[in-house]
């Protein structure tokens, strides 16, 4: 089921949560909504599902207009972030809950339905907590029956919001993946709302970034990522430094340095400019590599995790993070307090100024 948004704008009281919002997803794909509280990300879901109505644009589901259907009849399962299970019902119940409830000429049998609902728990990996109450399960375990539960009716389309926001971070890393997993076996066309990066890029097909009611910029992981579209996306993904540079005679100077980053002279009429780069983007050595090199003392060393985070201070004063690999770090043994040199590779965003 593909589902297309066209210029949904929706406001409350004087507050525009969207404004006028595009956007297209293909049949079968698994689209994050990211963006900081606030930006649009829950209401955009929740108008798709048909739980909040736009103040004008239109909602396709595979060409149709659903913007003339209620909740129940778009065949969209959601999933929400605190679970929303029934506490006083089973897990099996729970799932069930759906089916139980459809109208009487299309409801299953109650065979069906519970070959249905072991089919389910199957498929979430707990088969053995049909039986349970929510309140005995882990906070994990809930959000898989959640879905399980989302899925009994058999949906097109899955929506889910902040699914895994209530969940300490070990578990969350293990659901995304297994929620990476899980898709790519159903193929059913996704999307989930989350303000957490790491989640977007680590599981989506597609980011839709989003900021203050507006989409700032649609594209895999790696495009968001590698080609930020604004200073916005580059910041809210991941650590960044800023250089301020001033041109002169076609040239960029940091300082009184001059730095070449291979992207040729720069235009006349350009006086200065914001060049970001990512903390990965530098090499480091203690003596200077090229023109590029900019002296620095290692003020913070953090040993821990796949990379060496290394936090710096410029001759200038600016503060500067740089990240190396744990192999890089262990041939050269840099210690707090040393005099360094870091050399840009690359930039990511570049701003000039006229």
């Amino acid at each position: 089921m593909s589902i297309e948004v066209k210029n949904i704008v929706k406001t409350f009281d004087a507050f525009k949560a969207l404004n006028d919002v595009s956007l297209k997803v293909e049949t079968g794909e698994l689209i994050a909504l990211l963006g900081p509280s606030g930006s649009g990300k829950t209401t955009l879901l929740r108008i798709i599902a048909g739980l909040e109505t736009a103040d004008s644009g239109e909602i396709l589901f595979h060409g149709e207009d659903a913007s003339v259907k209620k909740t129940k009849d778009r065949n969209v399962g959601f999933v929400f972030q605190h679970y929303a299970l029934f506490r006083h019902m089973t897990v099996a119940d729970n799932i069930a809950f759906g089916l139980r409830v459809q109208p009487r000429a299309i409801r299953p049998s109650e065979d069906k339905i519970k070959a249905k609902v072991k089919d389910l728990l199957d498929l979430v990996q707990l088969d053995w907590v049909g039986d349970r109450y929510p309140s005995q399960l882990s906070g994990g375990q809930r959000q898989r029956i959640a879905l399980a539960r989302a899925l009994a009716i058999e949906p097109k389309v899955l929506l889910l919001d902040e699914p895994f926001g209530s969940l300490d971070a070990q578990v969350r890393k293990e659901l995304r993946q297994w929620l990476r997993r899980f898709h790519d076996d159903l193929h059913i066309t996704s999307l989930f709302v989350t303000h957490d990066q790491e989640e977007a890029l680590e599981v989506a097909d597609r980011i839709v970034v989003m900021n203050k009611g507006k989409v700032e910029q649609v594209g895999t992981p790696q495009e968001v990522y590698h080609k930020p579209a604004s200073v916005f996306v580059l910041n809210f993904l991941g650590n960044i430094n800023l250089f301020q540079g001033r041109v002169i005679d076609g040239k960029l100077y940091l300082g009184n340095a001059p730095v070449n980053l291979g992207r040729g002279e720069l235009k006349s009429n350009v006086k200065s400019a914001n060049l970001y780069i990512r903390p990965h983007q530098f090499d480091i050595s203690r003596k200077p590599q090229g023109d590029n090199a900019i002296k620095a003392i290692i003020k913070f060393l953090n040993l821990a995790g796949s990379s060496v985070k290394l936090d710096l201070s410029t001759e200038s004063g600016n503060t500067l993070q740089v990240e190396i690999t744990q192999q890089e770090f262990s041939q050269s043994q840099f210690i707090k307090g040393e005099s360094v040199f870091v050399c840009p590779k690359d930039i990511t965003f570049c701003e000039y100024e006229i």
